[in-house]
């Protein structure tokens, strides 16, 4: 597994991106496609990025605390009770 955490801002029920972004994962390690990908702003201890990540590669993060990303601020409220609230506007 990959060492993350992130904040889930949108789903796909399948995958949704691009053919070069699927080719470029090692083929023994390339998630299944008929399955939910989300959307993540993640972080690792070197950065902060968006991750797009296969619900078979997904853990519950045991840890429940916020994250520090920078995007965060445009998309969230606040962070209660272990959850980041989206923006009103931004829910579909």
């Amino acid at each position: 597994m990959f060492d993350f955490r992130g904040v889930v801002f949108d789903i796909d029920p399948v995958f949704a991106n691009s053919e070069e972004w699927y080719e470029s994962i090692p083929e023994d390690m390339r998630p299944r496609r008929d399955q939910p990908f989300y959307h993540l702003l993640a972080e690792n201890e070197e950065s902060s990025y968006v991750a797009y990540v296969s619900q078979q590669n997904l853990m519950v993060d045991r840890d429940g605390g916020p994250i520090d990303h920078p995007s965060l601020q445009q998309l969230f409220d606040d962070f209660t009770d272990g959850r980041y609230r989206l923006r009103r506007g931004l829910t579909h």
